[in-house]
């Protein structure tokens, strides 16, 4: 059961949003702390990981099944930056599927900070009963843009093999109005980048 914290120290702005529409370009561009919640992917070797069942991936992981992550995880980190300031978080290796270590993720005087990540939707809701939500944005962009920018970047990072990153794109590019809708639902406003940037600006200078 989440906790209403008394008066929390720092809220949270949360950025949902397809992979690779531009959530980490925009926390990066926005100069806050970041949670980013992909750090959050269970390991690889986890056996109640999900499976692609049909298609050309069929028998891989599915990474962008809710079930490969641990939402419980980052909630209990999320409310321990909004209540005291810090939080020993996860650092993991997408390319190795796996948690390389940790670190300690530090706010300073920061009142606002960013969580950010393929499933940020999820977490809206739990935010927001916990009293440390400030705002929930589903970042995108047209399609054809977010496909060709998930896939520089995944093969700049050698996320995965090649022909499996072309094949997951297209699929992701097919599925993103899903993903869209999903984030509205679960309480997201729908921005472009520019929009984001803006908006937690006003968010920043209102306080």
């Amino acid at each position: 059961m989440i906790e209403r914290p008394v008066t929390p120290r720092a809220r949270v702005v949360v950025l949902a949003g397809p992979s690779g529409a531009g959530k980490s370009r925009l926390a990066r561009r926005l100069r806050l702390p970041v949670l980013r919640l992909d750090d959050f992917y269970k390991n690889g070797s986890d056996p109640t990981l999900p499976r692609i069942t049909d298609g050309p991936n069929a028998g891989i992981v599915d990474w962008d099944h809710p079930d490969s992550w641990l939402p419980d995880d980052a909630v209990a980190a999320l409310q321990a930056l909004c209540a005291e300031g810090c939080a020993d978080v996860p650092v993991y290796d997408i390319a190795h599927d796996g948690r390389t270590g940790h670190q300690v993720l530090d706010l300073g005087e920061h009142r606002l900070f960013v969580a950010e990540g393929i499933f940020a939707q999820d977490i809206v809701d739990d935010c927001r009963t916990a009293g440390i939500l400030a705002a929930a944005y589903c970042v995108t962009q047209h399609p054809l843009v977010t496909f060709w920018r998930r896939l520089a970047r995944d093969l700049r990072e050698r996320r995965k093999p090649p022909l499996v990153l072309v094949r997951r794109g297209w699929a992701l590019m097919r599925g993103q109005s899903r993903v869209v809708t999903d984030a509205v639902t679960k309480g997201c406003v729908v921005v472009s980048p520019d929009e984001g940037y803006a908006e937690v600006q006003r968010l920043l200078h209102t306080g």
